[in-house]
């Protein structure tokens, strides 16, 4: 049986583990906004500048695979991606969130590697202003507060599977 105190929460602590951030360059405005939440967030929870590398991206599209380059790298303890990807007149945005978000997520569950989604798939530029530090929060925080929370109860895991003989 599984006790309230085996249930707490790993710590909060971020120090030690190093984050790679991927942003998109499209929508520069918005994701910048993103970034900075990000990394306000990853310090705020004791991480170190020297401790999180940003790369550039072309475009959300691009994403898995600078993310899959981040992962199997083995220098990182989780990924942070941050895009937007905006409504059109066509399905273009559906098709583009789709792929990136079911490509991040497998991405994720196969290398064992936490990725935080910062990925906004919005109508509009006020919508995306709204979760870029706005009225809905920052997607950028969400982002690193997910990513790193996994990262620590990752280490929680592997640590509590040791400690069996």
């Amino acid at each position: 049986m599984v006790t309230s105190a085996q249930r707490t929460r790993a710590t909060n602590d971020g120090a030690g583990l190093r984050v790679a951030i991927i942003a998109s360059r499209y929508h520069e405005a918005i994701i910048d906004r993103m970034l900075r939440g990000a990394i306000e967030a990853f310090a705020a929870r004791g991480g170190a500048d020297a401790d999180i590398i940003e790369f550039p991206a072309p475009g959300a599209f691009e994403l898995p695979v600078l993310a899959g380059e981040a992962t199997r790298c083995g220098a990182f303890d989780a990924v942070v991606v941050l895009g937007c990807v905006l409504k059109g007149e066509t399905r273009h945005d559906e098709v583009i969130a789709d792929a990136v978000a079911s490509a991040l997520a497998s991405l994720s569950a196969a290398s064992g590697v936490p990725v935080g989604l910062g990925l906004l798939t919005v109508d509009t530029v006020a919508q995306a202003e709204a979760r870029a530090g706005g009225d809905s929060g920052n997607k950028g925080q969400e982002a690193m507060d997910a990513a790193l929370d996994a990262a620590l109860a990752i280490r929680a895991i592997r640590a509590a599977g040791k400690d069996r003989p």
